[in-house]
């Protein structure tokens, strides 16, 4: 397997970074540092090596769920453009971006082995031209590299925050402000591995612009611009400030409505064209669930 380091969210120890993105438990990526199963930039790795962004991470070992069990399956892509560089899906509510352990087929992963013979390698075989991720339960934009080069440039922008990302979300309770910033640093929660948290410890700075766009009764509908892109921002960044994400069933209140997935879409994309150097920017509408919920809260 290899990884390159696109974000460190967390703590930079080697160990605990890939006990948290991949599924080797701590006490595993040890037991395979110890055998000289990992490298670093090509050099033999420690327990307390400190990852930087952009290291190559390579790991020796054999995996009973490995990377073969990913198959190419044909499902309908929403591909909204595409060249010999890149290409962007509008991603459905309910669909996982790509494989895990104990879960190899049914994601746009699988779609786009199916679709195009040319994605990008450098994520490794579980997220071939991936770029960038949104949740499954978020539907919207996204951008997929089809060749390695691509891939490098598109990634030095959303490290250095050219890229452009704008989402539109429903969330609960009426935001006095016209618009306003959110920052607050993003870690793992330390109570649930599985959820992200507002934390001091082992986390990341994260910041996200807000503009409310429309007040309803009890509800707001804002449009929110990420300055950095940790895991599940807005959502945490919203719950924080006590306007949860309508549909969040992870950060939302236990009586939210009852949607297909999270009131949240990735709906404007910008970005300069790896090859031409143009600024190329994109929209998608939101899906048929969203506008469903809207109507459904207008009343």
């Amino acid at each position: 397997m290899k990884i390159k380091v696109i974000e460190i969210l967390g703590e930079s120890r080697l160990d605990k970074y890939l006990s948290d993105t991949t599924e080797l438990s701590r006490s595993q990526v040890q037991k395979l540092i110890k055998l000289d199963k990992i490298l670093i930039n090509g050099e033999l790795a420690k327990s307390k090596t400190k990852i930087e962004l952009d290291d190559v991470i390579e790991l020796d070992y054999i995996d009973n769920n490995d990377s073969s069990n990913i198959v190419a399956q044909e499902m309908e892509l929403d591909i909204i453009y595409e060249d010999e560089d890149l290409l962007i899906v509008n991603k459905p509510s309910g669909l996982v971006v790509h494989p895990a352990p104990g879960h190899y087929t049914d994601t746009l992963v699988n779609g786009l082995l199916f679709y195009s013979k040319s994605l990008s390698n450098i994520n490794g075989d579980f997220r071939p031209g991936i770029v960038h991720r949104i949740d499954k339960d978020t539907s919207g934009l996204l951008l997929i590299a089809k060749n390695n080069k691509s891939h490098e440039i598109l990634s030095l922008q959303l490290q250095d925050k050219t890229l452009f990302r704008q989402y539109l979300a429903i969330v609960h309770g009426e935001i006095e402000e016209e618009e306003g910033e959110i920052i607050a640093p993003i870690g793992r929660d330390p109570k649930n591995r599985k959820k992200m948290a507002i934390t001091p410890r082992n986390s990341k700075y994260a910041k996200t612009d807000f503009k409310v766009i429309e007040r309803l009764e009890n509800y707001t509908v804002v449009e929110c611009r990420l300055e950095t892109g940790r895991t599940h921002q807005i959502r945490v960044h919203f719950h924080f400030i006590n306007y949860p994400v309508v549909g969040d069933i992870t950060y939302g209140p236990k009586k939210t409505i009852d949607t297909l997935g999270q009131a949240l879409h990735a709906y404007k994309l910008g970005f300069i064209h790896p090859t031409t150097g143009e600024y190329m920017e994109f929209e998608a509408t939101p899906p048929e669930e969203f506008n469903k919920t809207l109507e459904l809260i207008r009343g």
